[in-house]
């Protein structure tokens, strides 16, 4: 990113936006769409899909509105429309009413006129194109960037994709080359210690040799892939992107201090 680039982006991620909830439906059992609109996104740069933002949720008792980090899943610049999804954290049953969290329970309430604040968007973060072969990861948190990352590649790209879901009815229909072999892993405990998404990957057979991957899941299946991805495949660190979007246990703001600390180790 040149320093320009760089300078309009940390102008960005300072902008409050305030938006309006145009739909809300569900994409899958476990993962909610939210459409938001306003004129406020007029000047909204282009081509954000894949970038993160920041949503602002109001809460009682506290003077100061929560922070979530989230993904533009799309973006419709003419309409002045993005499209963010939501994992549905901790929901087993057919109401949703045991969902976990702020962002998820506010996704499965909003509805047609709700207003919400807006704060960005960051950087987006995308593979390294430069490569023979790819090999992208995530978890239902960071699919709409995996998804965003998928239309990158060239039509000809050869690879795989791993993708862990709570159940078989979360797959979808991504956009995709032709070439590039997707795989569906059930996990029915996110964030637990068996890490199903980094044993799929450890066992799976690569046939490029020049290999560029992106991963982002939670933070201890995070960390098991770095390490294997650095240390057993070897992979060039301009080759590697991998980033934890979540930990088990922890809120947003405990997430942040335990990636600062395991940036320092």
């Amino acid at each position: 990113m040149s320093i320009i680039d760089r300078v309009k982006s940390i102008k960005n991620r300072r902008i409050s936006r305030k938006l309006q909830v145009k739909s809300a439906f569900n994409l899958t059992p476990n993962m909610r769409r939210v459409t938001l609109h306003g004129d406020a996104l007029a000047g909204f740069p282009k081509e954000s899909e894949g970038a993160y933002i920041k949503l602002l949720f109001n809460q009682t008792g506290q003077e100061k509105p929560v922070m979530r980090t989230y993904t533009i899943a799309q973006q419709r610049t003419s309409q002045n429309e993005i499209d963010v999804d939501f994992m549905l954290h901790g929901s087993n049953h057919d109401d949703n009413s045991d969902i976990q969290g702020i962002a998820a329970p506010w996704s499965v309430k909003a509805k047609t006129g709700d207003a919400i604040t807006l704060m960005g968007p960051g950087p987006t973060k995308f593979i390294n194109l430069n490569a023979d072969y790819f090999l992208l990861a995530a978890d239902m948190t960071a699919l709409p960037a995996l998804t965003a990352n998928l239309k990158t590649l060239a039509d000809n790209a050869t690879g795989k994709v791993f993708i862990e879901i709570l159940t078989e009815s979360d797959k979808q229909n991504l956009q995709k080359p032709e070439d590039i072999e997707i795989h569906w892993i059930i996990n029915k405990a996110p964030g637990s210690d068996e890490s199903p998404l980094f044993n799929a990957i450890k066992n799976a057979q690569w046939l490029g040799a020049n290999t560029a991957t992106w991963v982002a899941c939670e933070f201890k299946t995070m960390k098991k892939l770095r390490q294997f991805l650095k240390e057993e495949r070897a992979i060039e660190k301009t080759h590697l992107y991998v980033s934890s979007y979540w930990k088990k246990g922890n809120t947003e703001e405990e997430h942040k201090v335990a990636k600062q600390a395991d940036s320092i180790d």
